[in-house]
């Protein structure tokens, strides 16, 4: 039952917040009278709630437990004021990715009215190999997990993106030799992302540091900033409370 409930809740995703009791039992292979018990069970719970036209969307309970549990709430929480800093500076988009399976998950992202145009979302994916926090994560994962990705097919979302597994393997040792990645076109011929690893007290890897800018060349220029600003978080993570 645990089981059939996760796949009820995982039907849900950025682009599909609100769904159908029918499409729930679609995305998630069940019966449509045992999709429909369980999300009644659910939203009696508080872990989804049903709106005015029936539809179900992710409950605010579920994502107050999610807050509370969550081992990235602290890498958030001292992320968060240099996040800030960088976007006083930059008046783009500012973002926080983690390494999940093979997608890099978006933590936070700072924004503003005017910024590049931009299609990562807090809580939202993208595939590594498509943007500069995946290229980045990619980098410095687990050989494993980089001989998986590079063994694929990969699907550039624009003519600028990696068509081959010689081309990621090359942008993966240009990030490992200078600790950055500068993507121009890669999600969108208007913008740039720009990446830089944040490390933990090991150094090991556990976040990427991100911008979004417009696609005129001058998205390199941002690397020293963005590298100061990691190793501020990083200081962060291991300062003494209070």
């Amino acid at each position: 039952m645990l089981a059939r409930a996760v796949r009820v809740l995982a039907a849900f995703t950025a682009d599909s917040p609100t769904l159908s009791v029918g499409e729930v039992a679609r995305r998630s292979g069940l019966h449509v009278a045992t999709a429909s018990r369980l999300v009644a069970e659910l939203v009696a719970h508080g872990l989804l709630e049903r709106g005015p036209d029936r539809q179900v969307r992710v409950g605010v309970r579920l994502w107050e437990l999610g807050a509370r549990a969550s081992p990235t709430v602290s890498l958030r929480d001292a992320a968060m004021p240099f996040l800030e800093d960088v976007h006083a500076v930059v008046g783009h988009h500012v973002q926080l990715g983690v390494l999940d399976g093979e997608d890099v998950l978006f933590l936070e992202r700072l924004s503003a009215r005017d910024a590049v145009v931009n299609y990562s979302r807090i809580a939202g994916r993208l595939a590594l190999p498509t943007s500069s926090s995946g290229l980045v994560l990619l980098a410095y994962a687990p050989p494993e997990l980089q001989q998986r990705v590079l063994a694929r097919p990969l699907h550039p979302v624009t003519p600028a993106g990696f068509g081959s597994a010689a081309q990621l393997r090359t942008a993966l040792a240009e990030v490992r030799r200078t600790s950055a990645a500068v993507l121009a076109g890669h999600q969108h011929p208007d913008a740039t992302g720009v990446a830089v690893p944040v490390r933990d007290g090991r150094g090991e890897v556990v976040a990427a540091l991100s911008v979004i800018v417009p696609n005129d060349g001058r998205g390199g220029s941002l690397v020293p900033l963005l590298s100061a600003t990691a190793r501020g978080i990083t200081r962060s993570l291991h300062a003494p409370a209070g």
